[in-house]
């Protein structure tokens, strides 16, 4: 009960007082109001899963604000109350999509039976819509925005091995998402209530590592004035994700063999063997099968984590999910900065279809980030995208230093020094001024007096 939230609508104060007494005993965050406007007002400013409406009011209807709720948020089931329970009131007001309505005088045993009706479809709604969605319940997953193939394959992977205890080892190129994926298959399995604690293996120092894993006892080292718990505890009854574990020593490598083998652990400094429940997930843009070849990672230890392998494929190999990502990238930016919407010039699509992100869906969000941020339009134009991705090298542009006369030579010097300047501002003008010691205004007369394009 504690939560869902209801709003009563209704212009009779002792009705609302009833009903406000009643509901709120019962647990629920209950709000009131005494008009349509008043109600929708609190609707756009809190969380609201039930509204009560009294269906005939001076200023607004039922039938009106039923209306408006539904533009608002149609997740909000709305109930008509009315002392004219006619067929027709209540044909007109389920059409138009209203969950029920409920007749003056209230019951309160009808009324409690109808709130568990409600409260039965949206739970029964919501494990639909988490079946139908799969991964996109938990997390909005922007990486995987996707109209490919083989992402879809990718997808329907993850979903399938979700319900598994089965180690999975997720490989692809940086920027790709796999930290996302890994955490999105946590969240869709039955371990989502349980925690999800990821490890960036090279983020910690090696002298480090094996505590951090597996924790220590008190006096294990100098400075272990306590016992720790490492991850694969704070993890047990979830999931680990071992980020870039193609990086991990040689050392830490035997122990975690042991943790996939025997499903125990030793804290560093102990002599106790811990039971833990860890469901695996590993990921790296390494090829493990060479640095087996190497020696530098251990084949039975590669077997055991890669029970489940999923590839995530570049994005230049999957480009038609450039155009659905880019326009989720520059609605969530636009939210974001507190901007219209801003639209994309065909020309400047094309210059992003034709791009080969070394740095994945990471680089292109980046770039729409960028974008939208220093635009001074709503639509961005290929002025607004930096070099790199137009495929134009500054170099290109600049003049050969040393020849011609010395008004040339001039001008060749100043092009250099503000082709340096938008390159250590990454194309931004305003910085790119500072650096030159002029106005962003006059770099602009610059860039247009000797055509340079930017």
């Amino acid at each position: 009960m504690k939560n869902y939230s209801i709003l009563i609508i209704d212009d009779e104060k002792s009705q609302r007082d009833i009903l406000y007494g009643y509901l709120n005993k019962k647990g629920f965050k209950v709000y009131t109001a005494e008009s349509g406007s008043q109600g929708i007002k609190i609707i756009h400013e809190n969380l609201v899963d039930i509204v009560f409406s009294d269906f005939k009011m001076p200023e607004m209807t039922g039938l009106e604000i039923l209306s408006k709720v539904s533009q608002i948020n149609p997740e909000i089931s709305f109930v008509i109350i009315t002392a004219y329970g006619t067929i027709e009131n209540a044909v007109n007001a389920m059409h138009m999509g209203a969950f029920d309505y409920i007749s003056k005088p209230i019951n309160l045993d009808e009324l409690d039976l109808l709130i568990a009706r409600i409260i039965e479809n949206k739970n029964l709604k919501s494990e639909n819509e988490f079946l139908k969605k799969q991964l996109f319940e938990k997390y909005k997953l922007s990486s995987f925005i996707s109209h490919s193939t083989r992402m879809e394959e990718v997808l329907s992977v993850a979903v399938r091995v979700a319900d598994s205890k089965a180690t999975i080892l997720i490989t692809g190129e940086n920027g790709t998402g796999k930290e996302v994926l890994a955490k999105s298959i946590h969240y869709i399995s039955p371990r989502k209530d349980n925690p999800f604690i990821a490890v960036n293996i090279p983020a910690l120092p090696e002298t480090l590592l094996e505590s951090e894993l597996f924790g220590h006892e008190k006096g294990a080292y100098t400075g272990a004035d306590k016992m720790k718990k490492g991850r694969f505890e704070l993890a047990d009854n979830g999931t680990i994700f071992l980020d870039e574990i193609g990086d991990i020593p040689l050392s830490i490598q035997v122990k975690l063999l042991r943790v996939l083998q025997e499903h125990q652990i030793e804290r560093v400094g102990g002599t106790e063997s811990i039971d833990i429940d860890v469901r695996i997930i590993a990921a790296t843009n390494h090829n493990l099968e060479n640095k087996i070849k190497d020696g530098s990672f251990r084949e039975d230890l590669y077997y055991r984590l890669n029970i489940v392998g999923i590839h995530i494929p570049p994005l230049r190999e999957r480009k038609e999910d450039i155009i659905p990502l880019v326009d989720f990238f520059m609605h969530k930016y636009s939210m974001e900065n507190n901007r219209n919407d801003v639209e994309i010039s065909k020309e400047a699509m094309d210059v992003l279809m034709k791009y080969n992100y070394p740095g994945n869906v990471r680089e292109l969000e980046n770039i729409i980030e960028r974008a939208v941020v220093l635009t001074r339009n709503n639509i961005l134009s290929t002025n607004d995208l930096p070099l790199t991705v137009k495929g134009m090298k500054y170099e290109d542009q600049i003049p050969e230093l040393g020849k011609g006369t010395l008004t040339e030579q001039v001008e060749a010097l100043e092009k250099r020094l503000i082709f340096d300047a938008l390159t250590e501002s990454n194309g931004n003008q305003t910085k790119a001024g500072k650096l030159l010691g002029i106005t962003e205004r006059n770099l602009r007369y610059k860039l247009q007096k000797y055509n340079i394009k930017h």
